[in-house]
């Protein structure tokens, strides 16, 4: 029973998430039916992924593997996945053999995220759905203040759902970075988060603690009182789902190389 690592790219818009879900529409969902009628020995298996993406959560670079009974040439069954997926907006980018120890969850040694956020008065519309929109431009030193006080070893209960299902809250946070481009009128700020695992919503909790200290609301320090809280009441504003993308997961061997 061969074993295939896909690279999955979507628009959550459509979806409730990456999970599957009996009554409402999901990427697992869409991705397993169209493996179930390229490869009739799937039907009533399940794939796994990287991360399962809450709804509205886009991807560039999801990865998820899943075993079929036929040995696909991966090329072949990428480009039939993406005629089966039609006219749903997931992509199957590349498709991999990979070894039937490797797991698209377990293997992976890090993810990256992405959350972009626009400032500008006048609305969005071509990155509407893409993006979260503010009104008035953000200092994005003083972010990167705040964000400083993030990186490292912590205890993120400050930063994740009371709904989250993770074992323990403590998580080391390698990397934000962020970045601006001009847009027509406004500025586009880029958040990009890299760390081994994350909580339910810890980057939309991230981001929305420090577009609170760029517009001003509060200095940087505050970001390290409410880390140090523990306390979910201590956190700014959760921000919205549609401008979060997985970009990327690592592993100790790049399965598509």
């Amino acid at each position: 029973m061969p074993r295939f690592a896909l690279q999955v790219e979507y628009d959550g818009a459509p979806f409730a998430g990456w999970q599957a879900q009996a009554d409402q529409p999901s990427v697992q969902g869409a991705l397993e039916a169209a493996l179930a009628r390229l490869d009739p020995g799937f039907a009533g298996r399940r794939i796994a992924a990287a991360g399962r993406t809450d709804a509205g959560v886009h991807a560039t670079g999801q990865v998820a593997h899943a075993d079929l009974d036929r040995d696909w040439d991966p090329f072949r069954l990428s480009e039939a996945l993406n005629w089966h997926l039609k006219p749903a907006p997931v992509a199957i980018l590349r498709a991999a053999r990979v070894e039937d120890d490797f797991h698209a969850r377990f293997s992976a040694q890090e993810r990256r995220y992405l959350f972009r956020l626009v400032a500008r008065r006048a609305p969005v519309t071509h990155l509407k759905g893409r993006v979260w929109q503010v009104l008035n431009p953000l200092d994005v030193d003083a972010m990167r203040a705040g964000a400083a006080h993030l990186i490292g070893r912590h205890d993120f209960t400050t930063f994740r759902s009371s709904l989250c299902q993770a074992s323990s809250p403590v998580k080391s946070l390698d990397e934000i970075g962020i970045e601006t481009a001009e847009v027509p009128q406004g500025t586009e700020y880029r958040f990009s988060l890299r760390a081994r695992s994350f909580l339910h919503n810890q980057v939309r909790s991230i981001v929305g603690t420090l577009e609170r200290v760029g517009a001003g609301s509060w200095p940087p320090a505050r970001v390290a009182e409410a880390l140090a809280a523990r306390n979910r009441a201590a956190c700014g504003p959760v921000c919205p789902p549609q401008g979060l993308y997985l970009t990327g997961v690592g592993y100790p061997r790049d399965p598509f190389a």
